[in-house]
């Protein structure tokens, strides 16, 4: 659009004017002036420059241009994007569009189609040419304008060049996540794949271990019938050689023989000792041991074991006393028994001089029984040593009778099985203290609890007394035999229940006592000859079964059966309270 002085330029130049557009003639113009003309006029040449403004000073790119051939205008911006320092430069650098302007004339063609038969495109991305021939990515909306020339357009252009990075760079980002994926897929599809081939194989040794472990335990069983077996068959032989040199003892000998006798009794009393500690470490070692928990005296349990050690020390020229309390525990008995009697068999055995204390002591809800010595001592940091497996306090050849090293280790088993506590303080040469704590019971227990009462009869000796003795081993019927009769008793010995009923008819006698082996001939057990001898004599005689089996489920069964048991090799003086114990009355 002119300006106003362009326009009256033009009107003296032309002699053609504004007048003559509106149909007056100049002379009309000058003498008939309109102000609102004159106001539309101006109204115009503000718009105009407006325009002008916003065309040249605009962000994006605008241009004016033939399609078959260059620019008609365009502005700063469209230079600036594609690289030249002005409009002027551009347009008259690019005078072909297909081949100076778009980066590709295919798809020059391509919009030049779209734009012919629709007239108009909007946003569409392309590439133009810069000055220096790089690329720039922009985004083009084009309008045909058939009124100027047949293929004539106006266009606005944007510079999306960050933005077209920023989408390669995105695409790129997500190609390599999309490659990490798939490496981290294959990945552990590989691991899952190893990961089977580890549980096959763990299964594989898992159902190994359970053959190997069915195999185990086959092995402990026939490992336990074969110490069961072999328990049984060592311990006859031995038993019949024990009550022999017994008997023997009970005898008056010269001196010489005396003292031979004396020391058979105590090679068959270490080789007792060893084999009974060999059983019961296999047994707790392999768990087969289980605690029978029944509520007991403490104080009757400590006196029976006082008068079974009171003949050892005074042996030994030992004092040895016991100090108890009316105290009720609920223990296993045959336990508790073997751990007092390995702590005060090893008192004994490791004291020269002075002697050897037992005593009760309750703290509260708890008793605690403490052996006490004046031996030899151990060392501080030998005091856990001790209850290891054939770990002995004294080295070989210190004189004294000395075992293989198990009985503490016994003792600290059967007190794990048990829960209970034990500790142990001592002084090199001056003596040693273990102290075993457990629960008491209440009161009431003690009050509850059965009285023994006293051997009617026979509270001086067995003189007289009828003895039943049933066992299928001729050599420890005859020791028995032996022994029994040294005390006085008369003693009836028969191998089975049948030969047992052949002799109670025969003799017509009527045992005060039945002492029967468990085990006999053709599957038979002592309960059954046991019961068959009183189905006979129409009594309830009291009895007890004397055997070399050790196992839990064999003492369970005859306690049920109110049988009391002694094991084999028999000692005389367990079996001398075991006869007083079963003359007291009920």
């Amino acid at each position: 659009m002119k300006k106003r002085s362009d326009l009256q330029d033009d009107e003296h130049d032309s002699g053609y004017g504004v007048g003559d557009l509106l149909g007056l003639g100049s002379q009309s113009v000058r003498k008939n002036y309109y102000p609102a003309l004159q106001e539309r006029i101006e109204e115009l040449e503000r718009e105009r420059n407006r325009y002008k403004w916003l065309f040249e000073n605009a962000l994006h790119g605008i241009f004016q241009a033939n399609l078959r051939g260059g620019f008609l205008a365009c502005n700063p911006a469209m230079a600036r994007i594609c690289g030249y320092e002005s409009a002027e430069a551009l347009a008259a650098k690019v005078i072909r569009l297909r081949e100076q302007l778009f980066c590709s004339a295919s798809e020059f063609d391509a919009i030049r189609q779209e734009l012919l038969n629709e007239g108009r495109l909007s946003a569409r991305e392309t590439r133009f040419q810069r000055a220096d021939r790089k690329p720039v990515h922009v985004a083009v909306t084009l309008l045909r304008r058939p009124d100027l020339g047949p293929e004539v357009v106006e266009a606005f252009v944007a510079d999306i060049t960050e933005r077209v990075l920023a989408r390669q760079k995105l695409e790129q980002l997500n190609a390599t996540l999309e490659r990490r994926v798939e490496e981290r897929t294959e990945a552990l599809q590989n691991a899952n794949v190893g990961l089977r081939y580890q549980i096959e194989e763990r299964e594989k040794v898992e159902r190994e271990l359970v053959v190997a472990m069915e195999v185990a335990r086959e092995a402990n069983r026939g490992k336990d019938k074969y110490l069961a077996a072999a328990s049984h068959d060592l311990l006859q032989p031995l038993n019949a050689a024990r009550l022999m040199v017994s008997a023997l003892q009970e005898s008056s000998l010269p001196e010489q023989e005396t003292r031979m006798v004396h020391q058979v009794h105590r090679a068959l009393e270490g080789a007792e000792d060893l084999l009974a500690d060999l059983l019961d470490i296999s047994k707790l070692d392999q768990q087969a041991m289980k605690p029978d928990l029944v509520y007991t005296d403490a104080a009757a349990l400590a006196r029976s074991l006082a008068e079974e050690f009171e003949a050892v020390a005074a042996n030994k020229g030992l004092a040895f006393r016991i100090r108890t309390i009316p105290v009720v525990v609920k223990t296993d008995q045959r336990m508790l028994t073997r751990i007092l009697r390995n702590l005060l068999s090893n008192a004994l055995r490791y004291t020269r001089k002075g002697g050897v204390v037992m005593a009760l002591r309750a703290r509260g809800d708890q008793l605690r029984i403490e052996v006490w010595d004046t031996g030899v001592g151990i060392a501080k940091d030998k005091l856990r040593d001790i209850f290891t497996e054939f770990h002995q306090l004294l080295p070989q050849g210190t004189g004294g009778r000395q075992g293989v090293g198990l009985g503490l280790a016994i003792v600290e088993r059967m007190v794990r099985i048990l829960g209970y506590d034990i500790g142990v303080s001592s002084r090199p040469g001056r003596g040693s203290r273990f102290v075993l704590t457990l629960p008491l019971e209440p009161a009431q227990a003690l009050r509850e609890m059965p009285r023994a009462g006293v051997p009617r009869g026979f509270s001086g000796g067995f003189d007289g007394l009828s003895i039943l003795v049933i066992d299928n081993e001729p050599a420890v019927l005859e020791s028995m035999q032996l022994l029994l009769e040294r005390w006085g008793c008369e003693v009836i010995t028969a191998g089975s229940e049948a030969q047992a009923l052949e002799m109670l008819e025969h003799t017509g006698r009527i045992p005060a006592i039945i002492l029967a082996d468990y085990h006999l001939d053709n599957e038979r057990t002592g309960y059954d000859a046991v019961h068959g001898v009183r189905r006979y004599l129409g009594r309830d005689i009291p009895a007890a079964i004397i055997t070399a089996d050790r196992s839990d489920d064999t003492r369970r069964l005859l306690r049920a059966q109110c049988l009391p048991v002694l094991n084999k090799p028999v000692k005389p003086n367990r079996l001398r309270a075991l006869v007083a114990s079963l003359l007291a009355p009920a």
